[in-house]
């Protein structure tokens, strides 16, 4: 049997994302967000969720652009930290002691410690409820390379991504390996 928790924004994994953008004084800000994920395969996008009330809706509204920060797993406290602040009154970069750096691609900072970085340009905004909904064509994906695999490819267990859990609000970095996508169904496929 299953519990009903009723409509409720639960569901596993929610990612925790630094997003970059200047303010309209060209100041830098980093907001944490935790709802977002891919939303396009062609052309690459991604989506993140914001109220009207944050900083860093109107920073999105004004630059149309943002990036993505993804923080390692011991980079909690800062992206933590990022989350509980303002960029109104609070110079984030600063007392977080990270780094801006202008992105080559759009007119928005990533946060130079971070082991992985999207510059995304607006493609659309929708008002859903209290939150906007800003679609980000992904323009580039930067990774460190000490955080590449011997294929040469992002190794998620040497970035070690954080994920939220919003029902306890807890931050969790990722588990296991648990085997290749599109391989270990084939088990329980049927032959033909």
């Amino acid at each position: 049997m299953k519990k009903s928790f009723g409509a409720k924004t639960l569901i596993y994994p929610a990612p925790v994302w630094l997003i970059g953008t200047y303010d309209k004084k060209g100041n830098p800000d980093a907001a944490t967000v935790a709802w977002g994920g891919i939303c396009s395969s062609q052309p690459p996008a991604v989506a993140i969720s914001l109220r009207k009330s944050r900083y860093t809706y109107d920073n999105i509204m004004e630059r149309k652009c943002f990036t993505i920060n993804v923080p390692s797993a011991n980079q909690i406290v800062i992206a933590d930290y990022c989350g509980m602040t303002s960029g109104k009154n609070t110079d984030k970069f600063s007392n977080a002691e990270i780094t801006a750096v202008k992105s080559e691609k759009i007119d928005a900072p990533y946060i130079n410690e971070f082991p992985m970085i999207m510059e995304c340009k607006l493609l659309e905004h929708v008002e859903i409820g209290i939150h906007t909904h800003f679609i980000g064509e992904i323009m580039d994906v930067n990774v460190d390379e000490s955080m590449l695999g011997e294929d040469g490819l992002p190794d998620m267990m040497k970035i070690q991504p954080v994920i939220y859990a919003p029902e306890n609000r807890a931050y969790h970095a990722v588990g296991n390996y648990l085997g290749e996508a599109f391989s270990i169904g084939k088990k329980l496929m049927k032959n033909h």
